[in-house]
């Protein structure tokens, strides 16, 4: 349908509306000279004018001259009064509306309503002023009755405007803007109103049969139809209830106006005003409670949608992307479906560099990037910082992988300019193929965020799969993921056992001291046994547990000696291993300058062990971590020695005291000539440096003698003993390395 045709049926419906009030409200009365208790045409009109604008009077113009002409015959002279009463008035509450408070039609409020309200107040003493001097004008009612014209005639147009214009005003809007589905809370369903509209009717049957019969007290069952209609507010969309609210009220009306149903036919201005009054009361009452009620949907709405949605790029959050997740998985039970979790490779630097305002940015717009590569029916949410997660819906497992490879892809290649520079990521992606109803969405999320993980560790920008027979990577992560969790429980609950093992000097006795290296060890709660540090030092490196743990075997180690002064009399050195975190970590220097302010152990009885490639990671820090130990009267060991061979160069910025010489050389030290050479190398190289040398893994009593015969210092391993719990070690003798023989 065109505009102009669709204009043309808008303006014949208006106009028929108004006839329609017309004819109702002319039952009120039964010559010209009266004036009807209703006047229904006023919200037709002030409804219409509000809505569509005031361009749209003429229409006005026309329904009262057909109302005249059809309906109800009046003076000619009356009839210009007539249309400017209602011309006029309309003009003026509809233009109040418009000019102050347009926003009042296009959202449902208390405050809005009310503003209607005034609008049509003003229309109402304007129509209800031109209307009384015209009939006075044509003669229609004697002077003396000129303010009870006046108040019928405005009572009249109140009841229009309070009952009517709302019911209109909402049924046109709707039209208008066209139906919008109702928000996401729950309105009464199409059976509670069919319940309704059958109590309705019976109510007002009651009303009538009781009436007819002469029931004491009858009218008392007109609040029958006034409870529905709280029902309605309550319960019913505003356009239901306001459009039931209006049919009631004009029923009501209509048979008080007329006496029948036992209401008595108002013979005064003042019976008039009150009967006119009350149904204006029970017409506004409901319309004020379902405005409240739907405020308060729409406020809790607004809560609902801003606790699920994420705020910067508007795609669903977490929680929002879990419930629909499950909802999907219960209703769509056997189809094939994919969890792709994305991280962004090294976000973080975007943020650093180019600001935190261009990061955002760029996750909005790698938002809308990745909405346009999938599909209408799969889903997509923001789980996190920098963090995606995609539900591939109708996807087999063998299509999978390619699905997150465009995913993937489309992030790699794109590109974001800010402030002359541009801003580009990569991702990593978990991805989990699964079968809707058969797996929990926990355990979903978790695999594909340990997939997503196990990328990132590999390098990122790329897609780790969780699937039969795949995903070695992943299940090496959540077994070290695992592994964190039972440490974090290990040192809340102090479950590690301090064991120590001995260094002991290959090149003279040292009497009664002891050289010994301090050994953590866990044991298993359910099998009683020992785990060595092998199974769980690379996941507190891997979690971040590494400062956290190293923090509790230095306090561990100092109190025991505390609480044993006698041993820690007798301790020559004693070896701590660090990690390399430890090193990187300010925080963990500050803890170890406190903690030996108070300790029994002096300083000089310390030593820490730090590996070779962990010093290498970072040397500058590395160095002032050393140099700020051996500050403190603490010595120092490069661990492990040997394995970074071409780290020599490094070594006059190491200001260590001892070498300890990486174990799988000095294990191969009979066999293999390369082994001893490294070895000899080492030993050669610490005493020209002035250093001592270490041997770890000094299994047998042959690799001992050998490591006498090459000069190095000291060895540690099984030749010399075996690790033991730190109270069975200061009960036993002290061993010596060289050979006594």
């Amino acid at each position: 349908m065109n505009s102009i045709a669709r204009h043309a049926l808008r303006f014949v419906l208006l106009v028929a509306a108004f006839l329609l009030g017309a004819q109702i409200a002319l039952l009120f009365i039964h010559g010209p000279e009266q004036i009807a208790l209703i006047w229904p045409p006023s919200g037709v009109v002030f409804a219409a004018l509000v809505l569509y604008g005031l361009r749209w009077w003429p229409f006005v113009v026309v329904s009262v001259l057909l109302t005249h002409w059809l309906l109800a015959p009046v003076p000619g002279v009356f009839v210009p009064y007539s249309i400017a009463s209602n011309v006029l008035g309309g003009l003026l509450g509809a233009g109040y509306v418009l000019r102050f408070h347009p926003r009042s039609v296009e959202k449902l409020s208390l405050t809005g309503g009310f503003n209607l309200l005034s609008g049509g107040l003003l229309m109402m003493v304007l129509s209800a002023t031109i209307g009384t001097i015209g009939m006075l004008h044509a003669g229609m009612v004697p002077r003396s009755d000129a303010i009870a014209s006046a108040m019928r005639w405005a009572m009249g147009d109140l009841f229009g405007i309070v009952a009517v214009a709302p019911a209109l005003i909402l049924a046109m809007r709707s039209m208008r803007f066209g139906a919008r589905a109702d928000p996401a809370f729950a309105y009464g369903n199409a059976r509670e109103k069919l319940s309704w509209l059958l109590a309705v009717v019976i109510a007002l049957a009651a009303i009538g049969w009781a009436s007819e019969h002469g029931v004491t007290n009858a009218l008392g069952l007109a609040s029958l139809p006034l409870a529905l209609l709280m029902w309605s507010a309550l319960r019913f969309e505003p356009r239901f209830t306001a459009v039931a609210n209006a049919i009631f009220a004009i029923l009501v009306a209509t048979v008080a106006g007329l006496g029948i149903g036992g209401f008595t036919a108002p013979t005064s201005v003042t019976d008039a005003t009150v009967l006119i009054a009350f149904l204006c009361v029970i017409a506004l009452t409901p319309q004020v409670l379902s405005a409240a009620t739907h405020e308060n949907r729409l406020g809790a709405m607004r809560l609902l949608h801003r606790a699920r949605t994420d705020a910067l790029t508007g795609l669903p959050n977490r929680d929002a992307f879990e419930e629909s997740v499950r909802a999907l998985a219960g209703e769509a039970r056997g189809e094939p479906m994919a969890l792709a979790y994305l991280d962004l490779d090294q976000f973080k630097l975007v943020n650093d560099i180019l600001s935190h305002q261009v990061g955002d940015e760029l996750i909005r717009s790698l938002s809308s990037a990745l909405q346009s590569r999938i599909g209408t029916h799969d889903l997509i949410a923001r789980t996190g910082g920098d963090e995606f997660a995609i539900l591939l819906r109708h996807c087999a497992a063998v299509d999978a992988e390619s699905r997150a490879q465009r995913l993937r892809d489309a992030i790699a290649d794109f590109r974001f300019a800010s402030g002359g520079h541009v801003a580009a990521t990569t991702a990593s992606v978990g991805l989990v193929t699964f079968v809707a109803g058969d797996t929990d969405f926990a355990q979903l999320l978790a695999k594909a965020d340990t997939a997503c993980f196990a990328a990132k560790e590999r390098g990122g920008n790329r897609i780790e799969t969780v699937s039969p027979g795949r995903g070695a990577a992943v299940e090496e992560r959540s077994a070290a993921m695992r592994w964190a969790l039972r440490l974090n429980d290990a040192l809340e609950h102090d479950r590690f056992e301090l064991f120590c093992q001995s260094i002991a000097p290959l090149q003279h006795l040292n009497g009664e001291e002891r050289h010994f290296e301090i050994l953590l060890r866990l044991r298993d709660t359910e099998t009683g046994q020992f785990l060595p540090p092998a199974q769980f030092i690379p996941a507190a490196e891997r979690f971040g547990l590494g400062m956290k743990l190293d923090s509790h075997v230095v306090d561990r180690t100092l109190r025991w000696f505390e609480r044993n002064p006698q041993a820690a009399a007798r301790v020559g050195l004693c070896s701590i291993n660090l990690c390399a975190v430890s090193v990187d970590d300010e925080r963990f220097l500050a803890f170890l300058q406190k903690r030996l302010q108070k300790s029994l152990l002096r300083p000089r009885h310390l030593c820490f062990e730090l590996t070779e490639t962990g010093a290498l990671r970072d040397l500058a820090r590395a160095q002032h971590f050393i140099q700020a130990v051996r500050a403190l009267g603490c010595r120092f060991a490069l661990d492990d020695f040997g394995t970074g061979f071409c780290s020599f160069g490094y070594l006059r910025s190491l200001d260590v005291d001892y070498f300890k010489i990486d174990g799988s050389f000095v294990r191969e030290i009979e066999s293999s000539p390369l082994a001893l050479a490294i070895v000899r190398s080492i030993a050669d190289i610490g005493r020209v440096m002035n250093k001592q040398t270490v041997a770890e893994c000094a299994e047998t009593e042959a690799i001992r003698d050998c490591l006498i015969e090459l000069g190095v210092d000291y060895a540690q391993g099984y030749a010399v003993d075996e690790p033991m719990p730190i109270e069975c070690y200061f009960e036993s003798k002290p061993k010596a390395g060289a050979s006594t023989g």
